[in-house]
């Protein structure tokens, strides 16, 4: 196994674990930052112009619900107000937690799931661009009105950047 493969693997493990050991944020442990995504995704962000666009964002609401394809609802384990109604589900609500994670770390959780927990990946269900609505829909619930800045490496307000562009393609 590559160095950091084993790196990620042990960082995943670590980051399960705490997620197991109570603490704050509704049961999900201390708040960590997630690894960071693999080379394969670290490059990807969202398509600048659909931060601000409400057409991709009520896309996304549909496909988070399963109303778009009912193999994938993610309501089912996150809630539909992104309150996990299962156990070891993510809370989308926390924004301490959520800032943490990159949209190039979202899109990567989306695509291939996460190790040793109940979430799987959806690549072989969902488009890129579908995978990219539900990372607009779901930080909506903790981060509405923050676009992902590629240059300042965080989650910044859509007003700071010209446009509400905060990754120009």
């Amino acid at each position: 196994m590559k160095p950091n493969a084993i790196r990620v693997a042990v960082v995943l493990g670590l980051a399960f674990l705490a997620g197991c050991s109570g603490g704050d944020g509704g049961g999900e442990g201390p708040i960590v930052p997630p690894p960071p995504a693999p080379a394969e995704y670290a490059d990807k962000h969202m398509p600048s112009a659909w931060w601000g666009d409400a057409q991709k964002l009520e896309e996304g609401r549909k496909l988070y619900t399963g109303e778009t394809n009912p193999d994938v609802n993610c309501a089912s384990c996150h809630g539909k107000d992104g309150k996990p109604v299962k156990a070891g589900a993510t809370d989308f609500r926390n924004p301490e937690r959520m800032k943490l994670y990159s949209d190039s770390v979202w899109f990567w959780r989306i695509s291939e799931g996460v190790p040793n927990t109940k979430m799987r990946g959806w690549k072989s269900k969902l488009s890129d661009d579908d995978r990219w609505r539900l990372v607009l829909f779901e930080r909506n619930f903790a981060m509405s009105g923050k676009v992902w800045s590629e240059e300042k490496k965080q989650w910044v307000d859509a007003g700071t950047i010209a446009g509400g562009a905060a990754n120009p393609k």
